[in-house]
């Protein structure tokens, strides 16, 4: 969430960067919510100085051996407005919270200003599209002869899912595990395998809970006892509390969290860790798109990177994950574009992005196959994530992450950008020795 700070130092600044993004700050209820507070915290303070006085004042009495009962039942009656006091402040501070929940990050300073895609900027391309000297077919059309089965997955589980089969399914598996040995062995990240099943703090504390619950796939309720949770981290560590569980939308969710109240060592920056799980996400705001194939599912496999950063070195640290995203298209042989989202098509939690867009033939256009955002303090501030500065004190971190790929989206420009006139699809090279060295996927 946003620093509490950042309003009350510049309400009206944090109102204008965020109005570009085309998000409204409620500046009124923000300034209703600080007033109070100040004016509990103000009277708070009086009637600690008049108590500590008064205090003092029957002290002298006593040890003047003088009656003290009205001074006393002064002090007694302060005592229970002061506990009046501190309730009303906890209930403020808990609005105040709700309200940061639903605030996104302001955008960073190089972020262009636009209102959408249209106006992102293309930052860098790579490759050229390939020149085909047929008719050239999109994925399904190429890969329900390989092993892609939509009617299947229809009948098991409904829209938006794939059954794979054969050869096509083991490409699927080959593109996951080359992007992970890459990340590990020539990018230097930490293999991680997370629970696919997280709680509402987790779903929190990366910022899909609660703006986009809708987005969610709930699987049930659990108890989770002796958790460090930011409730805790704020000294209200409690018993054992039911929590919601979801399917996760990315394995940023559970990585991230690993961190989630920590204080890490300063030597520990960065963490770069990369994780191969499915994704689920209901799609409950994309109805209509995407419908045909893979572009759009409620469940894909994504293999993602993860940076827990210093804040003076993050920004450095999302040229480099975007690199090493990139770094699997290059190995592919896939043409591609990166371009920065401009304000207006930021992710609610992120400071900046980068989007990769791979070239998909068959719509002649670039289709994004990884988003790489710096997100700043915002997570951290919601996990309470912090490391030990160079001067000893506790600081938050920044985090970063993105997709180093999309399995599925991978797949699909594989199957579109090698596809030959007889319908077979060459398998990139990099893969073939995750493939048993086959070259060419055909129909059987």
């Amino acid at each position: 969430m946003l620093d509490v700070q950042l309003l009350r130092s510049d309400l009206a600044g944090a109102a204008k960067r965020l109005s570009e993004r085309g998000v409204k700050l409620d500046v009124a209820c923000f300034e209703a919510l600080e007033a109070k507070r100040k004016s509990v915290q103000t009277e708070t303070q009086e009637l600690q100085a008049r108590r500590n006085q008064l205090s003092k004042q029957v002290g002298q009495l006593k040890a003047r051996k003088e009656d003290a009962s009205a001074l006393i039942a002064e002090v007694n009656a302060q005592a229970d407005r002061l506990k009046a006091l501190e309730r009303e402040l906890e209930t403020i501070q808990s609005s105040l919270s709700d309200f940061l929940l639903d605030v996104p990050n302001v955008p960073h300073e190089s972020v262009p200003v636009g209102k959408s895609a249209d106006e992102n900027v293309e930052v860098r391309k790579f490759g050229a599209p390939h020149a085909f000297d047929f008719t050239v077919k999109d994925h399904v059309d190429v890969g329900v002869p390989l092993g892609l089965d939509f009617d299947a997955a229809t009948k098991i589980s409904g829209a938006r899912f794939v059954v794979m089969k054969g050869e096509i399914a083991r490409l699927h598996r080959a593109i996951a595990h080359f992007m992970l040995d890459t990340h590990v062995r020539e990018h230097g990240y930490t293999e991680i395998y997370a629970p696919y099943i997280v709680n509402d703090l987790s779903m929190a504390g990366t910022g899909q809970l609660p703006k986009f619950e809708s987005d969610l796939f709930q699987v049930g309720f659990g108890v989770a006892a002796g958790e460090t949770t930011p409730e805790a981290v704020a000294g209200d560590a409690g018993a054992a509390q039911q929590r919601k569980w979801y399917l996760i939308p990315t394995a940023e969710v559970p990585v991230t969290n690993i961190v989630r109240g920590e204080i890490l060592a300063l030597d520990q920056l960065p963490l770069k860790f990369v994780c191969h799980t499915p994704c689920f996400r209901s799609e409950a705001g994309s109805y209509g798109k995407d419908t045909r194939g893979m572009i759009r599912q409620h469940q894909f496999d994504k293999v993602e990177l993860v940076q827990i950063a210093h804040p003076e070195k993050s920004y450095d640290g999302l040229e480099e994950l975007t690199g090493h995203a990139e770094n699997i298209l290059r190995k592919l042989g896939l043409p591609y574009r990166v371009v920065t989202l401009c304000t207006g098509d930021m992710g609610f939690s992120a400071a900046k992005t980068y989007d990769i867009e791979v070239w998909l033939p068959a719509q002649k256009t670039y289709r994004e196959i990884s988003s790489c955002s710096n997100f700043e303090a915002f997570q951290a501030r919601r996990m309470q994530a912090r490391f030990r500065n160079e001067k000893g004190k506790n600081e938050l971190v920044h985090t970063l992450n993105g997709s180093g790929l999309a399995v599925g989206r991978t797949l699909v420009a594989i199957l579109e950008n090698y596809q030959q006139s007889d319908g077979s699809v060459v398998v990139p090279e990099v893969l073939r020795s995750y493939m048993g060295e086959t070259r060419v996927i055909r129909s059987s």
